[in-house]
């Protein structure tokens, strides 16, 4: 397997943010804003140019590989079978949180993965207003990288007897909704890359969505689990990248707290 320096997709990711997405922020015209499906799904110059030039920076990195991303899906859904089909991809969110992004709020953030035949090898979360990067590589762990400073390893430390009431939760699904009321505290970001940073770190217990684009899920899961985490659907399988679900997607400390919220639910159903 060729090697990938971890380094030079940093680099590039904080290119991205210094140059086309933190100029735009909190100073966009109202022409440079638009939506999509729905009022609430919106893209802004800094989306777009963001992709053009990850596409041309990441596939650099690695010779052979091709780059889908959020903007050229929703111009082309068909690029979504090169997930499974291709050798190597790479997975572009150039900006999640793009409501927050245009509404000033911080929580923000560019995300990239990259999947071998299918499967998630490395994932990256960039934060532009921090200028830090959380990051993994299948197998050999999760950390965070701060401009300038070595980078740090994760470790999720969550007591295995901790109770659902103690528990500090993100829930977008739908059919989790009958259980929000036995978690501890119920807080939601507005972006994924966020809240998968966050249950990184564990100051986030539990992350429930229910929509399971790619580019919202492949870096930030591989990450999670790198660190510790373990995430399933709510079916119990595996998640992958390359296959779309009607079911959610459910992460946790552990196998055992994901198992119990997962035993709660149906209980309740």
């Amino acid at each position: 397997m060729p090697s990938l320096d971890p380094n030079a997709v940093i680099g590039a990711l904080r290119e991205v943010a210094e140059t086309i997405i933190l100029p735009r922020y909190n100073n966009l015209e109202a022409e440079q804003i638009r939506t999509k499906s729905n009022a609430h799904d919106v893209v802004t110059v800094a989306d777009e140019e963001s992709e053009q030039h990850l596409a041309v920076t990441l596939p650099k990195l690695l010779p052979g590989s091709i780059l889908i991303g959020e903007e050229s899906v929703a111009k082309n859904a068909e690029l979504l079978n090169h997930i499974a089909s291709h050798e190597w991809v790479w997975i572009v969110d150039p900006v999640d949180g793009t409501l927050n992004f245009v509404n000033g709020r911080p929580t923000f953030c560019t995300m990239a993965a990259l999947v071998h035949k299918g499967e998630t090898v490395w994932g990256f979360i960039h934060d532009p207003l921090r200028n830090a990067t959380l990051w993994a590589e299948r197998g050999a762990g999760a950390f965070i990288s701060n401009a300038n400073e070595p980078p740090v390893k994760l470790s999720i430390s969550t007591p295995a007897d901790l109770k659902m009431s103690g528990l500090n939760a993100a829930i977008y699904d739908k059919d989790m909704a009958p259980i929000k009321g036995k978690f501890g505290r119920i807080s939601r970001s507005g972006c994924a890359g966020h809240d998968y940073w966050a249950a990184a770190e564990g100051r986030l217990h539990v992350v429930s969505f229910r929509k399971l684009m790619p580019w919202d899920h492949a870096p930030g899961v591989l990450i999670h689990a790198e660190a510790g985490g373990y995430t399933r659907l709510l079916s119990g399988d595996a998640y992958e990248p390359g296959k779309q679900s009607t079911i959610g997607i459910l992460a946790a400390p552990n196998e055992q707290i994901w198992a119990e919220i997962v035993a709660t639910r149906q209980n309740l159903e």
